[in-house]
């Protein structure tokens, strides 16, 4: 940890902060939400002690870097368009992208959009999704569900605003970390679910919760709300949906996430290699949402294998 740098690209105007060790081939690390660079610190160390480059940068209105000028506008494609430049600044041609959760959807787009410039794709939680209304269906899902909350303007601000940001950081891990959806009664808030006297997980310590809470302290929730959550039903933007590059799917057999609508039979039948043919999925026991930071040895393990066989 002590030796990963700490950096700044500047892109239209925004200072975007970049964490970056080792040498090598680039691995680009695409956190998701309620995390930031810090939770991929397992993975860029053994990544860079296996001969590459990992570089994990903070999205726009996220963490060190600076917010959007209208956070309510903000897009995935802004994130596409990011990581374009980061890479440019950095010249680097090609690189292998890793995703979690909301770092999914750019990994994916910036492949469908630029394959010549990714040698590999590896996703943690979520695999490969179309996008839409049609995808996204919300009349079948529960009223209470967190992403249908967290939707609505202003409903989640106000929800958050009545803790502190470790308090709202906290609850979302020890909700994200059960193996059901997150679903309010219809007389209850999202952070309401969460039983006060709740223990953290425990591989997540109060150490690590100090880092993600600071981080979220100078950022704040207003892009984090746009993207992922009011910019879901954005589109790709591309007239095939396949991407051709080699890619890994790691997803815990308790992740909540497989108790979303088909998605578990979405991966299992194998119909997400309609869109992703060349995908390897691994089911990990006992894993969570967090699979990176739960497991971090058998996760490097994976991702190290993957990325000196796609070398």
């Amino acid at each position: 940890m002590e030796n990963i740098q700490h950096k700044y690209v500047d892109v239209k105007g925004l200072k975007l902060h970049v964490a970056e060790i080792g040498t090598g081939p680039a691995v680009v690390f695409l956190h998701g939400f309620p995390e930031i660079w810090y939770s991929w610190r397992h993975q860029m160390v053994a990544v860079a002690g296996a001969g590459f480059r990992a570089i994990a940068p903070d999205y726009r209105g996220y963490g060190l870097s600076d917010q959007p000028p209208e956070p309510e506008k903000a897009t995935f494609r802004d994130l596409v368009d990011d990581l374009l430049a980061i890479l440019d600044s950095f010249e680097i041609p090609k690189a292998f992208l890793i995703g979690k959760d909301l770092g999914v959807r750019p990994a994916y787009h910036f492949a469908l959009l630029y394959p010549e410039k990714v040698a590999g794709v590896i996703t943690l939680g979520v695999p490969f999704l179309r996008t839409g209304p049609e995808a996204f269906p919300r009349e079948f899902l529960p009223k209470g569900f967190y992403m249908l909350r967290w939707q609505e303007p202003g409903r989640a601000e106000k929800d958050f605003g009545r803790f502190d940001v470790k308090t709202v950081v906290k609850n979302i891990y020890i909700l994200f970390s059960g193996s059901e959806l997150p679903v309010a009664r219809e007389d209850q808030e999202i952070m309401d679910m969460v039983d006060p006297s709740t223990p953290l997980p425990p591989w997540f310590s109060e150490e690590d919760l100090d880092n993600y809470a600071a981080l979220y302290e100078k950022s704040g929730f207003r892009t984090p709300l746009q993207v992922p959550y009011r910019a879901w039903l954005e589109d790709y933007g591309v007239s095939e949906l396949k991407v051709k590059v080699p890619a890994l799917l790691i997803m815990g057999e308790k992740d909540y996430a497989l108790k979303f609508l088909g998605l578990s039979e979405y991966i299992t039948s194998g119909k997400v290699k309609e869109y992703v043919p060349d995908l390897e999925t691994i089911f990990m026991p006992d894993g969570t949402h967090f699979v990176q930071e739960q497991f971090p040895d058998q996760v490097n393990e994976l991702v190290i294998s993957f990325l000196n066989k796609h070398t």
